[in-house]
């Protein structure tokens, strides 16, 4: 269909609707030739999609705030101080929450096909709070490695420092840098109606095309290189850490927790990984697509169909980040097991208190 300088084309419309994450497809900026030819020749695959992903993200949604919930309330409950790393685990929950809050908004939307019911100001909200806290929530798992590394790596320097004071500055930090990268999304993202659709879609409208740069080194550098760079650091030293004490002296009783902490490691890393490589690799895809480095119909629609199931993947890491940080580490099993003995008669609870009182916490694993 024909455009102009205002409107964004039908891939442009597509997608920065279906994205979550803002990929930085630039409308164009002159009509196309009347004699231009359309990529758009997958309709039943897109079709499908329409049909399917918003149960998907619906489920998402669903176990991202019961999962969530039920973190938060295991830390919260006893009413008491938290440690430092239970602070930050607090913290991160409370992120995938407010983030999962978000999702039935865009489930409606692809529902809709790309319509966005809701207005102006839920349009730039919504958005500006899943950008938010989807960069608060790689921040902290960052914050949380890097934690780990004073303690298993640096353990007497790390006894020195007030490190529950130090945990929640971090965490405020972390909040504020996630707001403040979060401000073009709020003062961008608008509706804007598409005639030739019918629809009135929530687009971002970067004022100049330099934006869109800028905007991939915002989420792919700062939003996945560097934190991967800071995980493999960090969580690279706390393994061989590990391995050293259990070659070293009294390294039998050391062993078994030493195995779960390194599995677990290795489960986090790999779930971050995973979860977000695809993205940026179509991202990076569609950049070589927008400067013309590569071309043709086939890649558009790779490049088009690829973008909306890494965003699906992307924001599946906040679902499984309870089930990765908490549920899998002894840290939340002893927590919950408090508050459940808290919550029964003494009578229930009493027949094998003495069996989980002998597991002390000694770490994250």
């Amino acid at each position: 269909m024909a455009v102009d300088a205002q409107t964004p084309d039908h891939r442009s419309l597509r997608t920065a609707s279906w994205s979550l994450l803002e990929s930085p497809v630039a409308p164009p900026s002159q009509p196309p030739p009347p004699n231009a030819t359309t990529c758009d020749n997958v309709p039943e695959v897109w079709a499908a999609l329409q049909r399917t992903l918003p149960g998907c993200i619906v489920a998402v949604c669903a176990l991202g705030l019961l999962g969530n919930l039920f973190v938060l309330s295991v830390f919260l409950a006893p009413r008491r101080r938290l440690s430092a790393a239970e602070t930050y685990l607090a913290n991160l929950a409370a992120s995938d929450l407010v983030f999962s809050l978000g999702l039935p908004f865009w489930a409606e939307n692809v529902r809709n096909a790309f319509h966005w019911p809701f207005g102006g100001a839920l349009c730039r909200v919504v958005n500006g709070m899943i950008k938010a806290n989807l960069f608060i929530s790689i921040f902290l798992v960052v914050a949380i490695s890097q934690d780990r590394y004073q303690v298993l790596v640096h353990p007497v320097a790390s006894r020195r420092r007030p490190r529950r004071r130090r945990a929640r500055a971090t965490c405020a930090l972390v909040w504020a840098l996630g707001g403040v990268l979060s401000v073009p999304t709020f003062l961008l993202r608008s509706l804007s109606a598409v005639p030739g659709l019918n629809i009135t879609a929530c687009v971002l409208q970067l004022p100049h095309p330099a934006w869109h740069y800028a905007r991939l080194v915002e989420l792919s550098v700062l939003g996945f290189l560097l934190p991967l760079a800071a995980l493999v650091f960090f969580n690279g030293h706390i393994l061989g850490a590990l391995w050293a004490r259990r070659e070293g002296p009294g390294a039998q009783g050391a062993g078994a927790r030493g195995s779960k902490t390194t599995a677990l490691i290795l489960t986090l890393v790999g779930a971050f990984v995973l979860c977000w490589a695809p993205y940026h690799f179509f991202v990076l895809l569609d950049l070589l697509f927008q400067v013309g480095a590569v071309q043709g119909c086939f890649l558009e629609n790779f490049v088009d169909l690829g973008l909306v199931v890494a965003n699906f993947f992307a924001f599946l890491n906040s679902c499984l980040n309870p089930v990765l940080y908490v549920f899998v580490g002894r840290l939340f099993r002893t927590k919950a097991w408090e508050l459940f003995r808290q919550c029964t008669p003494r009578g229930l609870a009493s027949a094998t208190s003495t069996r989980r009182q002998s597991h002390q916490l000694t770490g994250w694993n």
